[in-house]
């Protein structure tokens, strides 16, 4: 079992507020990691440190180090751009780009200089198949991406990470806008993308860690309270708060 990210003694605070608190812990390659607590516990904080979105926050200040590919991601030296492509991310609401479903996925690519139409053509249809989606669009790749259903713009979020080939894919609560037949659904989804990549989810869900993730994480105000096989944390977690919190205790 190979190791995706490692983290080591990793803190973060926004101002005078530590958000993050002594973190050590690794993500192992081509596996779903489920990140559970309860809201404000640093959960979807932890998720944006992989590809540096906290950085967009006034007054963020992170130390320790986070390893991806043996460099340390929160390095100066290191290129965003690149490591955004390598680390991609989907969010909760699905945030299509206002163009159609086409210029979606095509997007990333060209910005990363792809720029011939049939290879072009070639990445949208693999990205597309890959979520599912392919023999549901093909015939109205040029219709606007705002028209699809909710579940639909959740897998274009998804197959328009795909198509810049990244290494790692971040779940920020993906299913939290979805009804639940499109939550099993873009869960299924999941389960066929580990196979190819490692996947890291934050979900307030306690039954979607149980049932797709293989290792899980349970935090609290701030710290990782304890890391490990996702059926022993939820059968016999070897923390007192875990316990508090899977069974209902709090939270």
């Amino acid at each position: 079992m190979s190791t995706a990210i490692e983290v080591k003694d990793l803190n973060l605070f926004y101002g005078d507020f530590q958000a993050l608190i002594n973190i050590d812990f690794s993500i192992e390659e081509r596996m779903i990691t489920a990140l559970i607590g309860p809201s404000g516990c640093g959960k979807s904080t932890l998720l944006r440190v992989f590809n540096r979105m906290n950085d967009l926050i006034e007054g963020v200040r992170i130390t320790g180090k986070v390893m991806i590919d043996g460099e340390d991601i929160l390095s100066a030296q290191t290129d965003l751009i690149d490591l955004r492509k390598k680390v991609g991310m989907v969010f909760q609401r699905p945030n299509p780009f206002p163009l159609s479903i086409y210029e979606n996925i095509a997007f990333g690519p060209k910005v990363h200089g792809i720029k011939e139409k049939p290879m072009l053509e070639e990445i949208v249809q693999i990205s597309l198949e890959s979520v599912l989606l392919w023999d549901e669009l093909k015939d109205r790749l040029h219709n606007s991406a705002l028209r699809l259903s909710l579940e639909q713009q959740q897998r274009l979020c998804i197959a328009r990470l795909v198509a810049v080939k990244p290494e790692i894919l971040l779940m920020d609560e993906p299913c939290s806008a979805l009804d639940p037949v499109a939550t099993g659904n873009i869960e299924e989804l999941f389960t066929r993308l580990k196979e190819d990549y490692t996947i890291a989810i934050v979900t307030h869900n306690m039954q979607q860690a149980a049932r797709i993730s293989q290792r899980a994480g349970f935090m609290l105000l701030g710290e990782l309270v304890e890391v490990g096989e996702t059926e022993k944390i939820f059968t016999a977690p070897s923390d007192k708060r875990t316990e508090d919190y899977i069974t209902g205790r709090f939270g």
